[in-house]
């Protein structure tokens, strides 16, 4: 698996990333975010959103499971940190293969039921600002996508 890697160094770069990333999302596009608690990953996806044309406020789905917004495409907001432990299935082949850009944090906790081609996003907190992004994409439509975002 190729891997990519991106050191950031303040919310602004982190912000312009997501963006970028926006940009070269289509429908269908599945993204996986993990870090610990307090490493980005809601704010990362809040850039996305926005990236994505979104208007309204962008938080933490945890005790909805799921939220969705509308933009220049459709965005899932998934954090299934509360399925920890859970058999519950929520339709996962509605939501990863509508019409939507789909990103879900806490992805390890439902990995049998991802898509199998998504881009997997590690985030670690190095200080206040600074962050490390691992891009794992998996499927050659995100090894390109990858490389374009980082060229």
């Amino acid at each position: 698996m190729k891997v990519f890697e991106k050191n950031i160094h303040s919310l602004e770069e982190t912000q312009r990333l997501a963006h970028d990333l926006a940009e070269l999302l289509e429908a269908q596009h599945t993204i996986t975010l993990e870090g610990d608690l307090g490493a980005g990953k809601t704010t990362f996806t809040q850039a996305l959103a926005k990236g994505l044309g979104i208007k309204r406020t962008v938080n933490s789905p945890t005790f909805t499971i799921m939220k969705q917004y509308e933009g220049r495409l459709p965005l899932n907001h998934l954090d299934v940190y509360r399925l920890a432990d859970s058999d519950e299935d929520l339709g996962w082949d509605e939501i990863f293969f509508a019409d939507a850009v789909t990103v879900v944090e806490w992805a390890h906790l439902i990995e049998e039921d991802l898509p199998k081609d998504r881009l997997a996003i590690e985030i670690t907190r190095i200080d206040d600002n600074a962050r490390k992004f691992v891009f794992k994409p998996m499927g050659a439509t995100y090894v390109q996508l990858c490389e374009e975002l980082l060229k």
